[in-house]
Parts: C-alpha cells; sequence; structure tokens
C-alpha cells in the first residue's frame, strides 16, 4: 500500500471501500485485500495543527499501539466503534483484527501510522464499489462454543486481565454448567480442549492460528493466548456476561 501524507485541515477515511463517505478536505484510502466483513469505512484520521485524531468508525475491532500519555508509556487499545484516540508523535501502529484475506485464510491487517510535520499531496485516486458488508468471523450464539468461550474468557470481561492462568478445564464445565445447566459433554477434558481450538481458529483465522503450528513452552501459554485474543475480538462480550448471569440467576432451584 502506497504512503499517504496529510497536512493540517486534512482528513484520511479508510476501509474496504471508503469513496462513498468523500467529503470536502478529505482523502479516500482503499485498504487493499480486505476481508468481506470489514466495513466499507473503517476510520478516519483527522489532522489538527498539533494533533492527529484516529476515529473508529467500523463495526469490528482494531488495536491501537503507540506511546500514549499514561504512566506505562507504551500500550496498546482497542478501538470499537465511535471510540477516537488522539496518536503520539512517531510510530502508531492500528492491527485490524482478521482484517486482510489471503490464500490460507483471514490474517490481521497492519497500517502504520507515522505522526511527523511534512508536506502533503493534494489527493490519492480511487474509485468507490458498492460491495456488502458480509458477517465477520464469530460464534453461533448460545452455542456450546459460544459458552466456553465465556468461560475462558471471563478473567477479561470482568476486567482480571492480571489472572495469573487462564481458567481449567473443570472450571470451565462448572461455569457452563451453572449459566446453561446443561453442560453437553464439557465434564470431559478432551470436549473443552476441542472447543477452545474452535475458538482459536475463529479467533486467530487458520494461517494464524497457534495450535496450527509448533509452540514452544506450556500448552496452558496457547490457551491464555486464545482467551485474551477471543475477548480482544469481541467473540463474547460483557454484555453476554451479564445476559447468561442473569438467566443462571432466575433458573428455578429444583
Amino acid at each position: 500500500m502506497a504512503s499517504v501524507v496529510l497536512k493540517p485541515g486534512e482528513s484520511l477515511l479508510f476501509g474496504r471501500a471508503p469513496h462513498y463517505a468523500l467529503k470536502p478536505g478529505a482523502i479516500a484510502l482503499t485498504l487493499p485485500g480486505c476481508a468481506p466483513h470489514i466495513s466499507r469505512l473503517v476510520g478516519e484520521l483527522v489532522v489538527g495543527t498539533a494533533t492527529v485524531t484516529l476515529k473508529w468508525l467500523g463495526s469490528g475491532e482494531a488495536q491501537l499501539s503507540g506511546l500514549f500519555d499514561a504512566p506505562g508509556g507504551a500500550r496498546r487499545v482497542i478501538m470499537t466503534r465511535s471510540m477516537s484516540a488522539l496518536l503520539d508523535d512517531g510510530e502508531n501502529q492500528l492491527v485490524i483484527l482478521l482484517g486482510r484475506q489471503t490464500a490460507q485464510g483471514f490474517a490481521d491487517l497492519l497500517i502504520s501510522i507515522d505522526v511527523t510535520l511534512a508536506d502533503a499531496p493534494s489527493d490519492v485516486p480511487g474509485s468507490p464499489t458498492g460491495q456488502v458488508t458480509s458477517a465477520g468471523p464469530g460464534l453461533i450464539r448460545e452455542s456450546r462454543d459460544w459458552y466456553v468461550a465465556l468461560a475462558l474468557t471471563e478473567p477479561w470481561l470482568v476486567g482480571k486481565d492480571d489472572y495469573p492462568r487462564p481458567p481449567s478445564n473443570r472450571e470451565i464445565y462448572e461455569r457452563v454448567l451453572y449459566w446453561h445447566g446443561y453442560a453437553w459433554n464439557l465434564q470431559r477434558p478432551q470436549r473443552v480442549d476441542d472447543a477452545i481450538r474452535v475458538i482459536s481458529a475463529i479467533a486467530f483465522g487458520a494461517r494464524d492460528d497457534p495450535y496450527s503450528a509448533p509452540h514452544d513452552g506450556r500448552l496452558q501459554n496457547v490457551r491464555f493466548a486464545v482467551a485474551r485474543r477471543a475477548a480482544e475480538m469481541r467473540l463474547v462480550t460483557v454484555s453476554d456476561l451479564a445476559e447468561v448471569e442473569r438467566v443462571a440467576r432466575q433458573r428455578p432451584v429444583v
């Protein structure tokens, strides 16, 4: 993808087919190799006199990395629809999760945003398309794998992302049984492992699935990565967790 340079007062609209939203003072940039579930317009970069702001407009999520003005210095934040973030001087990286279509399946799409003072070209050519945005990778709601994903990611969904380990097979089985009242065959550890492999393939895509490639260290480390990625991808959400907790509390005791 060719570099685009902006000057104060200009903005950049980018996505799978962003030209439909083109407005005065803006440049539209079609991201190459976008997966069909990526929104036609995913974001807008707005350049001010002393700031650069990223506005996230897509239906999916992205990770923004850079040197934020925070006590911890460099950190990562998940961008969801309607969020805005000020970019720092220097390199900022935006990763659209599973945003790229490859021959092997979906992969992350990396965009580098370098904030510096520079002169800018006036326009970037492109042609609009009218393709409809399709649904992104996900789990069937209230399926076995969906419940396992909820139990696996619960520490991240409730803000305990410093949890020392991912939930065990037994803990996952007990949580699903409590929420649903029926736990399929998850009392068998292999069935929990099978469900987590399904979740991993969806969360990472076939190309980067950690279970499909040799890995160093304990298998538990892979499970930790799957749990975090599933939460970042919003395969299950805080709202989902609140709903199953509500249903479980209202279920009659027999």
